[in-house]
């Protein structure tokens, strides 16, 4: 005779909740420990599911992979860039969505991306997604560095030159290299970033157009 009650029994998932409980346990297994621990049987283990229902729901693993990468990295994105303050200082602002991406907090979404790069070399489903997060990210960050300079800063090369100072140092990070500041090395690279940009802003500016170029040191003829 079963003596197991109703209310002890595992409750029976729809499609849509299995679905859902399938890539929540990977996206936490992920954060854990990397994308490459991203297998069908870890995956049917972290669930408490056989191997044969994650296969049935996510038949295909590199799209799998890569649809639990684009979940965790545009997750952080949407909480990053729609928490920026427009207003106010520029370089202020800036200094602050910056210094949150280098938080150690997040040292598990940056092993998300670093893996993510060497494993999209070969799982070419991930390197689409890659590159199409990164192309986000970049164009997020345009957004709102034009917003707030107000046309003072050129946002493109501004954008990449941050991220790519972000995504150096979080990598990093990842085998304890690092600065023993890393605020006060990011404080230095946004000033450079914002002031070469202004740089280049003011040479773009009619006054300082010239009809022939020589170097500072060259005398007047």
């Amino acid at each position: 005779m079963n003596t197991t009650s109703r209310a002890d029994r595992p409750k029976r998932m729809s499609p849509g909740e299995r679905e859902r409980s399938i890539l929540d346990g990977a996206i936490a297994l992920a954060r854990e420990s990397g994308l490459e621990v991203l297998t069908v049987r870890a995956v049917a283990s972290r669930v408490g599911v056989t191997p044969a229902l994650i296969a049935h729901y996510r038949p295909v693993m590199d799209e799998f992979v890569a649809e639990v990468f684009g979940a965790i990295v545009s997750a952080e994105r949407e909480e990053v860039l729609g928490g920026f303050e427009a207003s106010g200082d520029l370089r202020a602002n800036l200094q602050g969505l910056i210094e949150t991406l280098l938080d150690t907090t997040r040292d598990d979404v940056a092993l998300i991306w670093v893996q993510s790069w060497s494993l999209g070399a070969r799982n070419e489903v991930l390197g689409r997604r890659v590159r199409h997060e990164m192309d986000l990210w970049q164009s997020g960050l345009e957004e709102v560095i034009r917003r707030a300079s107000d046309g003072a800063v050129d946002p493109a090369p501004a954008a990449w030159l941050l991220l790519a100072m972000v995504d150096g140092m979080s990598a990093h990070s990842l085998v304890k290299w690092a600065p023993r500041d890393r605020a006060d090395l990011a404080r230095r690279t946004l000033a450079a970033v914002l002031g070469h940009e202004e740089e280049m802003t003011a040479a773009r500016a009619p006054h300082a157009a010239s009809p022939a170029r020589r170097h500072p040191a060259e005398p007047e003829m």
